[in-house]
């Protein structure tokens, strides 16, 4: 049986999500599961969560509950990340609330954005670390990558480690899955083909029996019944002709369009939820402590359904063999034509004994591979100065993320650059290179 490593199992409700879609397989139901997680208390409460799935489920699995990452990692035949480095505090709130301060306002913060861009210099050293760890204790494990800036944190560790990766969302079978309910087809009869980079791939077809239903999306739009959540990916899908992969909330800060301090009409019209992981993240606090002890009373039991997660599929396939399709974040090995090789994409991949094996996908529609440039080119700058360690990257990846240059001049976004340094302290690893942009510079020497 093989053992399984869950790196951050403190996100109980993840980790049990993922460890049921395990266990529902006959032939990994005996596994060796080790949860690793620094926080003590929320990993004492994710292995009582875990002996209650298997419970629930009449399996056998070994489960070892360890804060030494080493220990779990030692012999693993997979690994699962789903840590936050930095966590909701200071990480997330910090990276909320010093751009505003220069009125530059967000949704989500951890793909794209100033927020992902710290997101990602945080989450890349951590990772790398993980990845080093791997190559000494475990270097044929199959490394799972769930954690935010997916394409940043795939991409550093195709270019720093050995270790084989393949970086997984939910956004690409989710996103079908509220289409079908939209159009009101059943996702089991639908067929689709989608790609691009992480959070921003497209429906290339979509399609039930032959019959192209993109027309029925249409009809959603001309029939006024757009949810309301939704209507930036709708807006982009009349603009584009091709249907988004992630959601709205997301979208909205992926490009120049949106968010605007001057247009708070747009907010109104684009129903865009500003400040919404902040909103969700503190309405999950309040609510853990009554969660946790709902999930440790030891007369309460967990109902066990398959998500859609991708990831025990791929571990079911690696080890029986019986093929799979999932859609992966994998390097641009002559994936993608018209997106830079090496970069992170997303495209579908068959899993079987062979491993993980990418589908060459061609040229995108040109408009399209062109706005995914404009998130891949930030994308580029921030892994460059993980990687390097040089300080000038990060004020390039702001210069060119779409929404911090389309809100803040060049003196702005230098200055929140050194503010957001200085604020993460020590959950940023120190980068060479002057601070300040030239106009800083400009009133040291006058």
């Amino acid at each position: 049986m093989p053992k399984i490593s869950f790196i951050g199992a403190g996100s109980t409700v993840f980790a049990q999500n993922l460890l049921g879609d395990i266990l529902l397989y006959p032939e990994l139901a005996e596994s060796e599961i080790s949860l690793f997680d620094i926080d003590e208390a929320r990993l004492e409460t994710s292995l009582v969560v875990a002996h209650k799935v298997a419970e629930a489920l009449g399996v056998t699995p070994r489960f070892d509950a360890t804060t030494d990452r080493e220990r779990s990692l030692d012999g693993a035949d997979y690994a699962i990340a789903m840590i936050q480095v930095a966590g909701y505090e200071p990480g997330t709130v910090t990276d909320f609330e010093i751009p505003k301060r220069y009125g530059l306002r967000q949704t989500i913060a951890d793909t794209l954005g100033i927020g992902g861009i710290m997101r990602g210099l945080r989450t890349i050293p951590v990772l790398l670390d993980i990845a080093s760890d791997m190559e000494r204790l475990c270097p044929d494990v199959t490394f799972l990558q769930y954690v935010n800036p997916m394409a940043m944190n795939c991409w550093a560790l195709s270019r720093a480690s050995t270790i084989r990766t393949i970086g997984l969302c939910h956004s690409v079978q989710g996103t079908a899955e509220q289409i079908a309910r939209d159009i009101d087809v059943p996702i089991e009869e639908i067929n689709y083909l989608c790609a691009g980079i992480n959070h921003m791939a497209f429906y290339l077809t979509f399609e039930r029996a032959g019959e192209d239903l993109y027309g029925r999306i249409r009809q959603v739009i001309d029939e006024g019944r757009v949810p309301d959540w939704n209507r930036v990916r709708y807006e982009m899908f009349e603009r584009l002709g091709y249907f988004v992969t992630e959601s709205s909330e997301h979208f909205a800060e992926y490009v120049p369009y949106f968010i605007k301090r001057d247009r708070p009409d747009l907010i109104e019209t684009f129903n865009v939820p500003l400040d919404e992981y902040i909103t969700r993240c503190e309405a999950q606090i309040a609510q853990w402590k009554t969660l946790r002890r709902e999930l440790e009373d030891p007369a309460s039991t967990v109902t066990v359904r398959r998500s859609h997660e991708y990831g025990s599929a791929i571990i079911h396939s690696l080890e029986t063999g019986v093929p799979t399709v999932v859609y992966g974040n994998v390097p641009n090995d002559h994936l993608i034509d018209n997106l830079p090789h090496g970069c992170c994409v997303e495209v579908p991949c068959l899993v079987d004994a062979n491993g993980v094996q990418p589908t060459r996908i061609g040229a995108l529609p040109p408009h399209l591979a062109a706005l995914m440039q404009t998130n891949v080119n930030v994308q580029a700058l921030t892994v460059e100065a993980a990687l390097t360690g040089r300080r000038e990257h990060i004020y390039h990846a702001a210069m060119l993320d779409p929404h911090t240059a389309a809100e803040l001049d060049l003196d702005q976004i230098w200055s929140l650059v050194d503010d957001l340094i200085d604020a993460h302290g020590h959950w940023l690893p120190e980068y060479s290179g002057p601070s300040g942009g030239p106009a800083s510079r400009r009133k040291q020497h006058a």
